[in-house]
């Protein structure tokens, strides 16, 4: 499956600065698939050692991890010469191997001639439970996240739709109804399935909705081990009570994440740390508000107030139980859920692009969805679930901050009026 951040790891490969590189990701989200699938494109061969279920090399990398030992010693196990820059190393599920997080910073300073790639699903859980020591400084990163909705495309062999809606976006001509409204329905197929590789090769497989639940449930069963396996029971109990909320927490009218909802006489003392574990998993995405629209943005957020959002906009539809039926059918009624669907979809979006989450809340009744600040800009967002396109909230806060223009999110087709450039949901891959 054809996957963007290949043009990272292809820029990676011919840094003259090159390091070790990490990908972090949520597990199942494709990184061991992409990695080995850039190995086969771009290398002569590929040694690769998973670190979680290979004890005899586990232990290995608890002596001496100098660079030529350990490449000795992965030639041996490999049965592979390791020639730099034309052999591809992968370390998979790092996280479970400090010495072997601690090797990539040699590597970066005795034989950077080498071209390393490691993965980790929870490196941020291990590194924070362990107090295990990064390698600052001695390593590039990368983050992979579920299928945005272009990739989704990709997937589905519509490579020229995605390529008619990225010139529309940046022309603001609006798009022909028809492939509009088929753009509209592929959007919600994509609510559904959403990003995850698997399930998204489930579909593709099967051509029905029917098995999807199946597979996503799977993952969630996945994540929920890995609670149990990196946490301690108590903080696993906490951290899974945080995620269930999820869904009840984003079909409130106020979505802020209130610790109450997660259970009575909650506070960010008791579940703290839990929402912590679920960020670092990469399992939820975290949107922090701010107070004033002005740059950088990051100076005045309040760490207090937030939401969270699903990583993947799938799993948060299967795990609030809403119908299949509901999310195609074309009634627009006034929905809060649904709603919240559509701005889980954006948030996962603007996450998979490396934008910060911030949204905007005054001190009365004014909420802007989304602010991203690019460049030198700040652009107020603001998500609509059906046609009906007030915006009051944005008009508000463009005329405070005098924002060049805005963006409004809807059904609605591409388009530029009195400063609001108008995208529609399938497109906010474009942004």
């Amino acid at each position: 499956m054809k996957r963007k951040i290949i043009e990272n790891l292809v820029a990676w490969k011919s840094k003259l600065n090159r390091m070790p590189l990490i990908v972090n990701g949520a597990r199942q989200v494709g990184k061991t698939y992409i990695i080995k699938e850039f190995g086969k494109l771009y290398y002569n061969n590929t040694v690769y050692i998973n670190l979680e279920i290979n004890s005899a090399i586990n232990t290995y990398f608890q002596e001496d991890i100098s660079s030529d030992r350990i490449i000795k010693y992965l030639e041996v196990v490999s049965g592979q010469k390791i020639t730099p820059g034309e052999t591809l190393i992968i370390f998979d599920e790092i996280q479970s191997s400090g010495r072997a997080l601690a090797s990539l910073k040699v590597f970066c300073e005795e034989s950077p001639q080498y071209h390393i790639i490691a993965a980790g699903s929870l490196l941020g859980v291990a590194l924070n439970a362990d107090k295990t020591s990064f390698p600052v400084g001695k390593v590039n990163e990368l983050s992979l996240f579920p299928f945005d909705f272009e990739e989704f495309l990709w997937a589905l062999g519509k490579e020229s739709l995605a390529e008619e809606i990225k010139i529309h976006y940046l022309q603001n001509k609006p798009f022909p109804e028809v492939l509009h409204f088929k753009s509209i329905e592929l959007y919600k197929y994509y609510l559904i399935i959403g990003g995850m590789p698997a399930v998204i090769n489930e579909y593709i497989s099967s051509q029905s909705l029917f098995s999807v639940s199946e597979v996503q449930g799977r993952i969630t069963d996945n994540y929920i081990a890995d609670m149990a396996k990196y946490a301690s029971n108590t903080t696993s109990v906490k951290i899974r009570a945080c995620y269930n909320s999820i869904p009840i927490q984003l079909a409130k009218e106020n979505s802020k994440f209130q610790y109450k909802v997660v259970q009575k006489g909650g506070t960010a003392t008791i579940f703290g740390e839990a929402i912590e574990w679920l960020i670092f998993a990469g399992i939820v995405l975290k949107c922090i508000k701010i107070e004033h629209g002005l740059m950088p943005l990051a100076s005045y957020s309040s760490l207090s107030d937030f939401k969270l959002y699903m990583g993947d906009i799938g799993i948060l539809i299967m795990k609030s139980g809403m119908a299949h039926q509901t999310i195609l059918s074309d009634l627009e009624d006034d929905n809060i859920f649904i709603g919240a669907i559509n701005e889980n979809y954006v948030a996962q979006t603007f996450a998979s692009k490396g934008y910060p989450l911030y949204y905007w809340k005054n001190e009365n009744t004014a909420e802007l969805d989304f602010v991203l600040q690019k460049q030198e800009k700040i652009i107020p967002i603001e998500v609509k679930s059906g046609r009906n396109t007030k915006s009051v909230s944005m008009k508000m806060f463009a005329k405070k901050y005098s924002c060049e223009y805005s963006i409004r999110i809807s059904k609605k087709n591409f388009g530029f009026e009195n400063n609001i450039k108008s995208v529609p949901l399938y497109a906010v891959f474009c942004i």
